[in-house]
C-alpha cells in the first residue's frame, strides 16, 4: 500500500468576515500529483499556505510524513519544498550561485551542475537570474526548492505566463519530480494541465473542498448527471498545431 505522506484533516482559516479555509480536509499519497482547483478567493492560496507554515492555522490539523505543522514547523521546512507563482531572486546573481546559496542554507553540499542538467538549465550557469527567460527562471526556481531531498513539492500555478514549448517542458519536469517518488501538490487555473499533470483533483469553491477524485472520474460524474455540449471530437487541438509548427525545443536565448 502506497504511504500517505500529507494528512489535511478540518483545516480552516478566517480573516474578519471571512472564512477562508472551511473545514478543508484530504490526504495525498508519496509520489502522487494532487491539484487543488477553484476559481480566484476559493481559498486556494491560504490552504496551501498553511501547510508550508507560512501563515498560522486557525484550526484543524496538517501532517507531512507524520510531522505536525503547528507543533513543529522547523521540521517541516526540511520535508518540503515551495515554488512560488512568481520567483525573485537577487539580482547580479548567477544561476550556479542561486542554486548554491539555497543549499547552504539547508547545510547541503550538492552537485550544482547536475542540479542545472536536470532542469536543462547547464549552459546558463553563468547566467545572471536577470537574464534568464520566465521558463528558466521557473525551472531555476524547481531546481532550488529541491536540493535538500524534501518529501513534498508545492507549486503555485507554475505555468502561468509561459508560451506553449516551456509550459509543455514544465509539465515534463513536474512528472520528473513526481517519478522520483515526491508528493506534488499544485494549484493550476489551466484545466488541460490538471486532467494531463494529476493522479487527483480537489474542486474548492468558497473555502470548501466540493468534489474530489481523478480527472476521469470527475468528467464520469459530470456526464452521468446529464451534461451535454456540442462538440466535434479532434484528435489535436491549436497548441498540438503550434507545437507542430514551431517545434517542441524550448525558444530561449
Amino acid at each position: 500500500m502506497t504511504k500517505v505522506m500529507v494528512e489535511v484533516k478540518d483545516l480552516k482559516k478566517r480573516y474578519g468576515n471571512k472564512q477562508a479555509v472551511d473545514g478543508v480536509s484530504f490526504s495525498v499519497k508519496q509520489g502522487e500529483i494532487f491539484g487543488i482547483l477553484g476559481p480566484n478567493g476559493a481559498g486556494k492560496t491560504t490552504t496551501l499556505e498553511m501547510m508550508e507554515t507560512l501563515r498560522e492555522i486557525d484550526s484543524g490539523t496538517v501532517l507531512i510524513n507524520g510531522v505536525d505543522v503547528t507543533k513543529d514547523p522547523q521540521k517541516i521546512k526540511y520535508l518540503i519544498g515551495v515554488q512560488p507563482q512568481t520567483p525573485a531572486f537577487q539580482d547580479k546573481t548567477k544561476a550556479k550561485e542561486v542554486v548554491e546559496l539555497f543549499a547552504a542554507a539547508y547545510g547541503e553540499k550538492v552537485d550544482v551542475m547536475a542540479f542545472l542538467r536536470d532542469v536543462d538549465l547547464e549552459e546558463k550557469a553563468d547566467s545572471y537570474v536577470e537574464d534568464l527567460s520566465g521558463g528558466q527562471k521557473q525551472r531555476l526556481s524547481i531546481t532550488t526548492a529541491l536540493v535538500h531531498g524534501p518529501k513534498v513539492f508545492f507549486l503555485d500555478e507554475p505555468t502561468t505566463g509561459l508560451d506553449p514549448q516551456a509550459r509543455r517542458n514544465l509539465w515534463e519536469l513536474i512528472e520528473k519530480v513526481r517519478d522520483r517518488g515526491i508528493s506534488v501538490i499544485m494549484t493550476t487555473h489551466y484545466m488541460d494541465e490538471a486532467e494531463i499533470l494529476c493522479d487527483r483533483i480537489a474542486v474548492m469553491d468558497n473555502g470548501k473542498i466540493i468534489a474530489e477524485d481523478t480527472p476521469k472520474n470527475l468528467i464520469k460524474a459530470l456526464l452521468k448527471r446529464g451534461f451535454k455540449k456540442k462538440q466535434e471530437v479532434e484528435q489535436a487541438n491549436l497548441e498540438d498545431v503550434f507545437i507542430d509548427l514551431t517545434g517542441k525545443a524550448l525558444r530561449e536565448e
